[in-house]
């Protein structure tokens, strides 16, 4: 199967379903696709980055037809596809901030692998806990290395922890949650209730201005999506307990969005949230499936504060099945689906051997972006809100129908895949790479540099 084919299996099986209810038959057409070569990988990986890209930006072309009456071609350049599914950002006179805890990482067990995510002092604390050991990463593998990585993923878990025990795919495929995810859709998408849908004085050029979307998502998935709608100019207000911290993110994920904090467990400031929620047209959120709900904004909660919101969110490993509330990130999914085993097959070595980018979040990011977009303009045509979930362990599911095919590397980045102005973020000047799409007539920019968390009032003005 050559690239192109890969390609165009994966974008038909991306389409969201939101777009059913009024895509005209010519927006069936893919992207074009430039670039050449591919990422490392067990599994296509670029391919799979090109075609999440190219599904979100089809789905802003949809909106932009809906919206202005406009038809726009839509391009992906596969190599940068893959570029920004690394970093975007090349600081220049300023180190990155260092995202990783030494206690983070792959260890040996009796039985096998596991991965302890550590990087939020909490996730880091319960880990400990359970190992009743010192916190380097010598005496947390000593640790672990007499003790069972199952039995282990289960206690760290259960103290509140993020552990991930090395499964093959058929192990994931017959375990209870990788039953339940195989039934689960790509985009669980439902309808809501109606509501208005306020028209900003923008035109095609800046599709999205006038757009409000409220962003509780951390770290990589959700911060994609909303970075991505950024770029067509929606207002994009990213909201954070005081107490969060991921220096390593920031400066790749908040480019275009305002920041600010708000401590959910105090009821002014859980009222604030929700008198922002009022005015939003995007609700994007990424807490695990039942936090929301012990706030007291289900989902019938947060539509009667606003009708006709367009509600997006995910979680780690399904909304359904025995893990639906678990804690997770990329790298543990990868663990537990298949993904580091085949890599380690693959490349015939003795350790997991994970995706070359995080590409569960970074697909599924856009995939997100795409459900939002689709979402705004199935309600220009009914009236209707409408709530979509996605989960990163579902994103895996479809990346392992295929493997990946032979090609030639990426070519080295030059300073021509660099876009020629200096960004002045908080930490620093930086450039970023050229956009990896393009929809014709609607250039992908940002209105403010990226900022810290907490820089900004919790408010839309």
């Amino acid at each position: 199967m050559t690239q192109s084919s890969v390609f165009a299996g994966y974008m038909l099986a991306m389409r969201p379903p939101a777009a059913s209810a009024y895509l005209p038959e010519h927006a069936c057409s893919l992207p074009r696709l430039t670039g050449r070569g591919s990422l490392p990988s067990a599994y296509p990986v670029t391919e799979f980055a090109a075609a999440s890209i190219g599904t979100a930006a089809l789905a802003l072309a949809r909106y932009m037809e809906v919206r202005f009456g406009t038809q726009a071609a839509v391009s992906v350049d596969q190599r940068l596809a893959s570029m920004w599914f690394a970093t975007s950002l090349r600081p220049q006179g300023w180190p990155l901030p260092s995202v990783r805890d030494p206690v983070t990482g792959d260890y040996a067990a009796a039985d096998g692998w596991i991965r302890l995510h550590a990087n939020a002092p909490q996730h880091r604390a319960a880990a400990l806990a359970v190992l009743d050991c010192p916190s380097s990463h010598k005496d947390v593998a000593q640790a672990i290395a007499q003790r069972s990585a199952f039995e282990l993923e289960d206690a760290i878990v259960a103290a509140g922890g993020c552990a991930a025990a090395m499964r093959t795919k058929a192990a994931w495929d017959a375990h209870p949650q990788g039953r339940a995810l195989h039934a689960e859709p790509l985009f669980q998408y439902s309808e809501a209730d109606a509501g208005p849908m306020l028209d900003a004085p923008t035109g095609p050029q800046r599709p999205l201005a006038g757009i409000r979307v409220l962003d509780l998502t951390r770290v990589l998935a959700g911060p994609v999506s909303t970075r991505f709608l950024a770029g067509y100019g929606a207002q994009v207000l990213r909201i954070d307990p005081p107490f969060w911290a991921e220096p390593g993110m920031v400066p790749e994920v908040t480019l275009g969005k305002r920041c600010a904090q708000l401590d959910l467990r105090e009821p002014r400031q859980l009222d604030r949230l929700e008198s922002l929620l009022v005015d939003a047209d995007v609700l994007v959120h990424g807490y695990r499936a039942d936090a929301l709900e012990r706030l007291g904004l289900d989902d019938a909660a947060r539509q009667r504060l606003r009708p006709g919101l367009v509600d997006v969110c995910l979680d780690a490993y399904g909304w359904t099945g025995p893990w639906r509330k678990r804690r997770g990130f990329d790298s543990l999914v990868q663990m537990s689906c298949g993904i580091a085993e085949a890599g380690m097959r693959h490349y015939g070595t003795s350790q997991p051997a994970p995706l070359p980018v995080q590409a569960l979040d970074q697909a599924t990011g856009y995939l997100m972006a795409a459900a939002v977009l689709d979402g705004l303009s199935a309600r220009r045509r009914n009236g209707r809100g409408s709530r979509t979930r996605l989960s990163l362990a579902r994103t895996a599911a479809l990346l392992m129908t295929q493997t990946a095919t032979t090609s030639t590397p990426l070519d080295a980045e030059s300073q021509d895949d660099r876009m020629p102005e200096l960004e002045h973020t908080q930490w620093g000047p930086a450039h970023r790479l050229r956009p990896p799409c393009e929809v014709e007539g609607a250039a992908m920019r940002w209105d403010h540099p990226a900022s810290a968390l907490g820089s900004s009032p919790a408010s839309w003005t």
